[in-house]
């Protein structure tokens, strides 16, 4: 409440209603928001296009915890009663759709408080922007924005650790080979890659600004 939200316990209480939470993409972090949420026991609804992965999510996480089909219209239906909106939508590279319109905030209660985890990536919510911990949530028509565009950072060792845990061996292998070899030689690297030789490398980011795309592979041989 004291940061402008509605005052509901996620859980709540013998007596009290709990609640709605709503995470927008199944993925590893909408998996993760939901197992949370559920674990504070809020009444949890994860949407996704994948429905492989609904099923996954049926059989993996609690019963407090429902799937529904990813739809514009479905979305609208749920943010007219949820209490917290977890925005965990990535297309790897490329920007974020948006879910979220600012015309959908009309329906949503006021004190609602949207999380918005795809910030880095533009945000997955038309009003979202971002923001720093030192000054994280704005509100926009009554609903309060978490847009803070480094999350991680709240917890910068564990963040941290297990960034170079999962990055360390692709960085020693540009700094052995440098990018060019190591491109031609791990076909993964050369997905990765985003600008070589100042051209745009990677699909997502040559659409998201309307630019040229030209393989890494191309390139790389190219170079060599």
């Amino acid at each position: 409440m004291p940061q402008g939200g509605s005052g509901i316990l996620l859980g709540g209480v013998p007596g009290v209603g709990r609640a709605r939470v709503l995470v927008l993409g199944g993925g590893v972090v909408g998996t993760n928001a939901a197992r949370m949420a559920c674990g504070l026991g809020a009444d949890v609804t994860v949407m996704d296009l994948d429905l492989d992965r609904l099923r996954y999510l049926d059989e993996v996480m609690p019963k407090n915890c429902h799937t529904v089909y990813s739809t514009p219209l479905a979305i609208r239906e749920q943010l007219e009663h949820v209490d917290l909106v977890i925005g965990a939508v990535l297309i790897p590279g490329a920007a974020a759709p948006k879910l979220i319109r600012r015309e959908d905030l009309s329906l949503m209660k006021p004190g609602t408080v949207i999380v918005d985890v795809a910030v880095d990536q533009g945000g997955c919510v038309e009003t979202c922007r971002p923001t720093t911990h030192r000054d994280p949530v704005f509100e926009v028509d009554g609903v309060v924005h978490y847009c803070v565009a480094n999350m991680p950072g709240a917890v910068p060792r564990t963040s941290t650790l297990a960034l170079t845990n999962a990055t360390l061996s692709w960085t020693q292998a540009l700094a052995k080979e440098g990018p060019i070899r190591a491109m031609q030689k791990s076909p993964v690297l050369a997905s990765a890659a985003n600008v070589l030789a100042g051209k745009i490398t990677y699909p997502g980011v040559a659409q998201a600004f309307g630019m040229e795309h030209t393989p890494a592979e191309e390139v790389a041989r190219g170079l060599a």
